[in-house]
């Protein structure tokens, strides 16, 4: 065995390293490093097997990364806030919710606009935010949905069946009024990402949108988590996340 080796052995590939920076995913960072963004040690490195060692200082892109641990955390995101890292209009962002939950550099995985509330999940995880996001993943996400007016029965079925809209033909997984409330109040299930999609659903068939909130993303819940408030996910829950 040659001096060094089972060292490079026990270290981090860099790929990994990256992505546990919450900088991108895995595949994402061997574009990175092919194009010659990644230093170790202040040397440029186009290697995509290295593995990092504790000694060594890796920059991305003129920034110096630190090793974390993954780190998953869940929020109940109340109105009025958007879901993005910074605001240059000086904005509330979901950042400011979850500012003392970690020192871990996390992201928000997704998106829900400013007033649309529920459940938004923050990761420095990069390769599980890419897989939660992708189309092909399908995840699923339900959403209460209050409208200005009573939704008819037709058009319930119209969605189930599929509309036809600007970006394409969406069709609901499930959808439904709400047992026990009126029937301006609907569940609705989807596995489409689409920007603003649930309220041009209905927007598409002259309803306004008074409230939506997401109650359950990727399978997770809200369940005993306060409007506003956050809390770190179970190791079920991760365990169901990455077996999606």
């Amino acid at each position: 065995m040659k001096k060094g080796q089972s060292q490079q052995n026990s270290g981090v590939r860099l790929n990994k390293f990256i992505a546990h920076a919450g900088i991108c995913s895995r595949r994402e960072a061997d574009m990175h490093i092919r194009l010659g963004s990644v230093k170790v040690n202040n040397k440029t490195m186009t290697e995509l097997g290295y593995k990092v060692q504790p000694t060594d200082v890796v920059h991305f892109d003129g920034q110096k990364l630190q090793a974390e641990k993954p780190t998953y955390i869940l929020l109940n995101k109340p109105k009025g806030f958007i879901t993005t890292t910074r605001d240059e209009k000086g904005r509330k962002t979901v950042m400011d919710l979850v500012a003392n939950a970690t020192k871990a550099r996390i992201v928000p995985v997704g998106r829900l606009d400013r007033p649309t509330t529920g459940l938004l999940l923050f990761t420095n995880d990069g390769d599980l935010a890419k897989k939660l996001t992708h189309p092909k993943s399908g995840v699923k996400k339900l959403y209460h949905v209050v409208l200005d007016k009573a939704v008819s029965g037709q058009h319930i079925n119209e969605i189930k069946k599929g509309i036809k809209l600007d970006d394409g033909i969406m069709q609901a997984d499930e959808v439904s009024h709400v047992q026990g409330a009126s029937k301006q109040e609907v569940g609705i299930l989807i596995h489409s990402g689409r920007n603003r999609i649930v309220r041009r659903i209905f927007e598409h068939f002259g309803y306004e949108v008074i409230s939506l909130d997401r109650v359950m993303f990727a399978g997770l819940t809200k369940k005993d988590l306060p409007r506003g408030h956050w809390r770190h996910l179970s190791q079920a829950e991760l365990q169901q996340l990455k077996m999606l």
